[in-house]
């Protein structure tokens, strides 16, 4: 099924998105040839300035293919959303909120440490399913390489048109938008996704700590597979075959 889907796909993106990035798909997997794509080791006492997975990850779209194993990711954030550690870095409540005096920072995104624990509550952890996580961007990926998810990274008129052919079989809820880390908006919300039976797309990279590592212009939308396989199967029935959408396309293939 998905072979199918991949061929259509590499032949219809080029035509419905001109000049619009190819995506990346990610996968995990056992297979020990992998290691020759791990990623440099961390740097010891850098934060996420130095270490952040989206940073790396973001090399990916210029081809750059890159894996990640336990070791090789340097924040924490990162191997619990990656499924490589359920640890939570100290004070994480005092971190992602106000702060805890004389001890560190916070980061100002939640009013309070109570909303933190409230959040930590409800999210559940999501292990690693082998012990190497590959991003390889999508027209390079080999055979018999199934991603679990696949991460398009590009402008609004991009992402807009995902989003709505994202709703296309759905009343509402085709397309969520969680509260997350950057890496959690690419791979543990979509993980969670798509253990559902109508998996949804999960828009991501709104989270200002990683928004450095990326365009100024651009945001994330990630499908999971059997969310992608659907949106590629109604690819030439949707509004992409009409006027509206040649008008942008147009803008597209401009560069404006």
């Amino acid at each position: 099924m998905f072979a199918e889907c991949q061929k259509k796909f590499m032949e219809k993106w080029p035509e419905y998105f001109p000049q619009a990035r190819w995506p990346v798909a990610f996968f995990y997997s056992a297979d020990e040839a992998y290691s020759s794509l791990l990623a440099p080791p961390p740097v010891p006492g850098k934060g996420g300035s130095v270490n952040c997975l989206i940073k790396q990850v973001s090399q990916v779209f210029d081809q750059v293919d890159i894996a990640f194993s336990a070791e090789r990711i340097g924040c924490s954030g990162g191997k619990r959303y990656t499924g490589f550690s359920e640890e939570i870095q100290p004070n994480f409540r005092w971190f992602l909120s106000c702060g805890l005096e004389g001890v560190m920072e916070g980061e100002r995104y939640k009013k309070n440490p109570e909303i933190v624990d409230l959040i930590l509550q409800k999210t559940k952890f999501l292990e690693a399913s082998a012990p190497y996580l590959i991003f390889r961007r999508f027209d390079r990926l080999k055979a018999g390489e199934i991603p679990e998810g696949i991460i398009f990274l590009d402008q609004p008129d991009v992402i807009s048109a995902l989003f709505t052919l994202g709703e296309f079989r759905e009343v509402e809820g085709g397309v969520i938008c969680p509260f997350a880390s950057g890496c959690a908006s690419l791979v543990y919300y979509p993980r969670l996704e798509a253990q559902k039976e109508n998996p949804s797309a999960v828009l991501g990279l709104f989270d200002i700590s990683a928004r450095p590592f990326v365009e100024p212009n651009h945001f994330s939308i990630t499908l999971p597979l059997k969310k992608f396989i659907e949106m590629v199967e109604d690819l030439d029935e949707s509004f992409l075959t009409t006027a509206s959408w040649a008008r942008i396309k147009a803008r597209l293939n401009s560069g404006k």
